[in-house]
């Protein structure tokens, strides 16, 4: 299907951040929702959306909002990716600059077990689970074709893992901790997530870095008890969200050993971000002074609100790529959620 041309004229949205204008990238064919999760720097555009339930032969009656397929935009065409096979369901996480995408998909039904995928050169591939494990999720992949994610372990907890060269590997925990979730990998192989604890009180979550085989704790914000990394670039620096002294989650900035606290929108409380470039600019959700969750981007040490769709009140951004393209998802005027993408 064909949606909004990428570069096809703005819709009729008052000025944003840095002058960043906001596209409608629609959604498949009678889907009403889609979200943009990941951008490359070609511009390929991976997420998911509602499809057909018509042309389907999905079972009668099974949850309308389940029946979402990956998708990918490619010079403003709207590809379906599909599912594994016998599988009704796919969502894509990652995007890296070869065009292969990951995510997950359910191989038996909607029922079944989620199992993590790549989509490469029209094929969707299932990428198993950890042994003794049943059921998986990719989050990230770099250049080199390596995925991130999490899966079941032989135990039941969830542990990230890393996939490479045909190989799950285990990625294990934090010291004290049960489970684990590997959000992002950079090009260089540094991995990012968050690992749970639970054998101090009270029990949290914790940011991590993986590189060399070792699992690094990142800490928290001064005086804060909690963290999660979502995402990092080649030059280390890692972004995620955090809690600080007053229990408010902030986002955060992780460089040279040092978290630091990018604050909010003006007259916000809280702020998440997603997704970093190799430029430093940041991308995630923060509330505004209307109690109102905007997309943002953080540049040049400025959080800068990126606006919304025409009519809507809510967006957020999860990707950036190195041109400083954004995409995310934002509420139309009559309240569905559709994939969107910011250009210059």
């Amino acid at each position: 299907m064909t949606v909004f041309a990428v570069l096809a004229a703005a819709a009729s949205a008052p000025a944003i951040a840095q002058n960043l204008t906001i596209h409608d990238l629609g959604t498949l064919p009678s889907g009403p929702n889609s979200y943009a999760t990941a951008i490359n720097n070609r511009g390929q555009v991976a997420g998911y959306s509602n499809y057909s339930i018509a042309t389907t032969g999905v079972i009668p009656f099974s949850p309308p909002h389940r029946q979402f397929h990956a998708f990918v935009v490619d010079k403003g065409v709207m590809t379906d990716l599909g599912a594994l096979p016998g599988g009704t369901v796919s969502q894509a996480t990652a995007i890296n600059d070869r065009g292969q995408i990951v995510g997950f998909s359910t191989p038996r039904g909607l029922a079944g077990p989620r199992h993590a995928f790549i989509y490469d050169k029209g094929v969707m591939t299932d990428l198993g689970t950890l042994a003794g494990g049943l059921g998986s999720q990719a989050s990230g992949i770099d250049n080199r074709g390596q995925i991130v994610g999490f899966a079941d372990s032989a135990s039941g907890p969830q542990h990230a893992f890393l996939f490479e060269n045909g190989v799950m590997s285990d990625l294990g925990t934090l010291p004290g901790g049960d489970t684990s979730e590997a959000t992002g990998i950079s090009n260089r192989g540094r991995v990012v997530g968050y690992s749970n604890i639970v054998t101090v009180a009270p029990y949290t979550t914790l940011a991590f870095s993986y590189g060399n085989g070792v699992m690094n704790n990142l800490g928290t914000l001064p005086g804060g008890t909690f963290s999660q990394a979502l995402a990092t670039n080649n030059t280390g620096e890692i972004v995620g969200y955090a809690d600080d002294a007053t229990g408010a989650q902030h986002a955060f900035l992780y460089r040279q050993g040092q978290m630091i606290d990018l604050g909010t929108l003006p007259g916000g409380t809280y702020s998440v971000a997603m997704g970093i470039n190799e430029r430093g600019d940041i991308v995630g959700v923060a509330d505004n002074s209307g109690a109102a969750n905007h997309a943002f981007l953080y540049s040049n040490g400025a959080m800068h609100d990126l606006g919304t769709l025409p009519g809507g009140v809510f967006s957020e951004a999860l990707g950036i790529n190195d041109k400083g393209d954004v995409v995310g998802d934002a509420l139309t005027a009559n309240g569905n959620s559709h994939a969107v993408l910011w250009t210059r």
